[in-house]
């Protein structure tokens, strides 16, 4: 599997009892397909993964999966801190035959390189699927590095990717210098970019849930036509959206910027509140803003969408 585009992190949407909108979540799907992402991922901590029961993340990846089908790949998140479950939701991955799966650290378990790379591979044997890896230190405190690297790359084949979260520039530099065979994909969002002109060919980003046009034409411009002076243009406009992104209200902004674009979200389960009004209003100014200078930039009305 190649790693290649924009690759959105699904909300879940709930009902106004809290539970779960299956319907709903078919909406984004479809929203997301129709505005042609290359890849869904279900299971993220953009789904809220870590307020959902073991149940209700195995009905999610069923559910996308009969409403996807073939149509982009689906990508199912492992994340759990006993690998004992990560495990669970790699064999349902597996009998749901989803495209790849997306294995990170274990939060708050603090491992080794050595007990990390273990973890990552008793994941990996239970899917047999090509695998992203999710470095991401600000959540788990833990950073992939290269002896955890060597580890997982001398015992199995499908550890093909990683989305790097660290924000750290070095990390992307040894990523890009020293692993040419592993596809790097953008989970800083202020450093795409940098991403691109690394070499990474995907994004994994939160805010094409509901701006998909406008981040595709960062992709196309910087991987597909090779023009930065467009790019920086693109991302320039996108930069205040990002910096709201990280005032500390991620996930709710995410799922209220869904709202403004049409969809049904039904809010965030505790211990998450909803934007105020004043945060609101914000969001929504930025992307008006962000709408239009992109399509400005890319020439367009705002990408291939």
């Amino acid at each position: 599997m190649k790693f290649e585009g924009i690759y959105t992190p699904a909300i879940t949407p709930l009902n106004a009892q809290g539970q779960i909108d299956k319907i709903a979540f078919a909406e984004v799907l479809e929203s997301l397909i129709a505005a042609r992402v290359h890849g869904i991922i279900i299971g993220g901590s953009t789904g809220e993964y870590y307020a959902q029961t073991a149940q209700e993340r195995f009905d999610l990846g069923a559910w996308a999966k009969e409403v996807i089908g073939s149509r982009v790949p689906l990508i199912i998140g492992t994340g759990a801190i006993r690998t004992e479950d990560s495990v669970e939701y790699a064999k349902a991955a597996k009998a749901i035959k989803a495209d790849a799966i997306l294995v990170g650290s274990p939060p708050y378990a603090l491992p080794t390189q050595q007990e990390n790379a273990a973890h990552a591979l008793a994941i990996d044997r239970a899917a047999d699927l090509p695998v992203m890896l999710y470095n991401y230190p600000g959540r788990m405190s833990v950073s992939m590095n290269a002896e955890f690297f060597d580890l997982v790359f001398a015992q199995s084949k499908n550890f093909v990717a990683i989305k790097e979260s660290s924000g750290d520039m070095g990390q992307l530099h040894r990523l890009a210098r020293q692993y040419p065979n592993l596809s790097v994909s953008c989970g800083w969002d202020d450093q795409a970019l940098e991403f691109f002109a690394w070499g990474a060919r995907s994004w994994v980003c939160a805010g094409s849930n509901f701006l998909p046009a406008e981040h595709i034409a960062l992709y196309e411009a910087c991987v597909v036509q090779k023009d930065f002076d467009k790019g920086r243009r693109i991302m320039s406009a996108m930069l205040p959206l990002m910096d709201f992104l990280e005032t500390g209200k991620f996930v709710q902004s995410i799922k209220y910027g869904c709202e403004i674009a049409g969809l049904r979200t039904g809010g965030v389960r505790a211990p998450l509140q909803a934007l105020d009004e004043a945060q609101q209003a914000t969001l929504r100014d930025i992307v008006a803003a962000l709408k239009r200078e992109v399509a400005a930039a890319s020439g367009s009305a705002g990408g291939r969408a």
